[in-house]
């Protein structure tokens, strides 16, 4: 592949990482960035027979460090990626060292806790302070914490150290569309670190989470502030504002004045919200919040929105955003980068993704095979652009004739298919199974407080597919405000939300169904490369290849007045294939690299 950067990608200054607080529903001022320069080393794995803890093989045993390291990788972008400086595979039987020497802090003297926190490490990790083993996680696509204080030594240096292994699509684990062998609608696998480390230190008692379910219908909004401690906790909830640039926000009209609660930590506070301001794609009034608990202080945010199915003035199930329908104008976003692969190069790039989006007159973005950094949702909060989210998919080896061929061929024909085939679908270890119900939960904790993520892909293209649904009714008790597409594109197990359908061959017809709402869950995927703007020289979309802007947009154009024209008939969304070029992959609106829109004067 040749390689391509973005202008951010570019621009990126390793000595000067920007310095924004990666995570904005439970923020601290006190807080330092371990992004940048850290030592690395791959080295062969040790081999040996997993233990009983969700996969954790005999390599995570010990600390035994390199004697010596390869080189320096830029954290937090991962080693096959051209920003990390190293631009290397990780393979199954290798070991990834991450060292660095932390920062000097010094907690124990003023009786505070030391917080170790990640974005996401890609696949499996363990963590050693100071040669001793303070933790371990895995899972590639979520943060987790830990607690070093015991093991950091105040005035000595303290070396930490994080060991990584990822086997990436050889086994069940999630993976997204990562492969080792990349090619087509698959990309190039990342691995390590991908999303910012960082230190905070805390009061020994301190707030843990800030949990908000608001009830617009009845002007209420819950509050939980979860602590390590049972205290009296005071709110403050202050007037909405609305985003406008990254200079100004607006407020509201004066109509609600800041409130003040208290209550006590671990127990829901109730709080009556009078003349809220409710949030839509027009508008997005956001409320934020400020938790104080002894000498402990965070702050949070909310929105004021309910994302329902209610049935037209002819029966007709459809999606309603504050009780009034909204057709769902939807790109599909795989989040990859040519020069940051899975780590967005800059603040400044997501939000020109994001704003791009609106822009081309999408009110709804479907994150696709991948969690973002929670900055990503936090513009999404803030813009107005509804997130339809996917549950990671994992399952062993996929059998694409089965699952996409065959599966497109039964689903335009009528035919239901179940979900029982557990070598078809990939779902032959019982660890897997397990492991995925747990991430399942994990993820709706994880994103569920973003006022923009309305609803979730459980399953998509029957990729690891079982049990569906249970795994549906584990995703709704974890967060039974969203919708819920069990199974996007086939293999519908008649539960979750949505009659979920793809349309990139044959013929595609609505169908309304009484209760579930019809969507076009994926559709498109109009090819067109640009040579001087592409990584691979292969060409891969969906139907004809078209050769200049114009003859695209003109095919472009028609198919979405087509789609427009669904509505009417019991459509309730669409999602268009996708966003931007990746690799062999050519169908998106942009390049790879972000330079050129090939939709003239693009709008959806």
């Amino acid at each position: 592949m040749e390689q391509l950067y973005t202008r951010w990608g570019r621009d990126l200054d390793p000595e000067n990482l920007p310095d924004i607080y990666p995570r904005g529903l439970l923020q601290r001022g006190s807080w330092i960035s371990l992004n940048g320069y850290w030592d690395y080393s791959i080295v062969p794995a040790i081999q040996g027979k997993n233990d009983a803890q969700r996969g954790y093989p005999a390599w995570a045993a010990k600390c035994i460090r390199p004697k010596k390291y390869d080189g320096k990788i830029l954290v937090p972008f991962s080693p096959e990626s051209v920003l990390s400086g190293v631009n290397r595979q990780l393979k199954p039987g290798e070991i990834l060292w991450y060292h660095r020497i932390l920062p000097e802090v010094h907690p124990k003297s003023f009786g505070r806790r030391l917080l170790l926190r990640f974005g996401a490490v890609d696949q499996s990790c363990v963590v050693f302070l100071n040669g001793e083993q303070v933790g371990r996680h895995m899972g590639g696509y979520l943060p987790f914490d830990l607690d070093i204080t015991d093991r950091y030594v105040e005035g000595e240096v303290n070396e930490l150290v994080v060991k990584v292994r990822d086997v990436s699509d050889t086994s069940f684990h999630a993976k997204g569309k990562q492969m080792l062998k990349r090619g087509g609608m698959f990309y190039t696998a990342v691995s390590g670190i991908w999303q910012t480390v960082w230190m905070e230190e805390v009061p020994e008692e301190h707030i843990e989470e800030i949990e908000i379910v608001p009830e617009p219908d009845a002007d209420l909004v819950h509050i939980t502030v979860h602590a390590n401690a049972q205290q009296v906790v005071k709110l403050c909830i202050d007037e909405p504002s609305l985003y406008i640039n990254e200079n100004y926000s607006q407020m509201a009209d004066a109509l609600v004045e800041k409130i003040f609660v208290a209550g006590t930590t671990n127990e829901c506070i109730t709080v009556r919200i009078p003349k809220a301001h409710l949030w839509t794609c027009e508008k997005p009034w956001i409320y934020n919040v400020e938790a104080q608990m002894g000498s402990d202080y965070a702050t949070s945010y909310f929105a004021m929105r309910t994302v329902t199915i209610e049935k037209d003035e002819e029966g007709i199930p459809r999606i309603c955003l504050n009780h009034e329908k909204l057709f769902l104008r939807g790109i599909l976003d795989q989040g990859m980068w040519p020069d940051g692969l899975y780590t967005p190069p800059s603040d400044e790039a997501i939000l020109f993704d994001l704003r791009g989006m609106k822009a081309a007159g999408f009110n709804m973005v479907r994150k696709h095979a991948k969690i973002e950094p929670d900055r990503w949702y936090y513009h999404c909060d803030h813009l107005g652009l509804l997130v339809w989210q996917d549950i990671v998919n994992g399952g062993e080896p996929y059998h694409m004739n089965y699952v996409t061929y065959a599966a497109t061929l039964r689903s335009w024909m009528g035919l239901r298919t179940t979900d029982t085939d557990a070598v078809k679908l990939a779902r032959q270890s019982d660890a897997g199974k397990e492991e995925f119900r747990q991430e399942i939960a994990e993820t709706a904790r994880t994103l569920k407080g973003h006022p923009s993520v309305f609803a979730w892909t459980l399953f998509n293209e029957a990729w690891g597919q079982f049990e569906t649904k249970a795994c549906t009714e584990i995703l709704r008790n974890a967060d039974p405000e969203r919708l819920i597409d069990s199974a996007s594109g086939w293999f519908d197990q008649n539960c979750g939300d949505f009659r979920s359908v793809h349309y990139y061959y044959l013929t595609f017809s609505v169908k309304p169904e009484k209760e579930r709402a019809f969507v076009l869950s994926e559709f498109g995927g109009l090819p067109y490369r640009i040579r001087e703007h592409a990584a691979s020289r292969k060409l891969y979309g969906y139907g004809k290849k078209f050769k200049d802007e114009e003859s695209l947009t003109i095919a472009y154009n028609k198919l979405i007045d087509r789609m427009k024209g669904y509505e009417s008939e019991g459509l309730c969304a669409y999602v268009y294939t996708q966003w931007t070029d990746i690799e062999d992959e050519v169908n998106g609106l942009y390049t790879y690299d972000r330079e050129i829109l090939k939709i003239r004067n693009g709008e959806s």
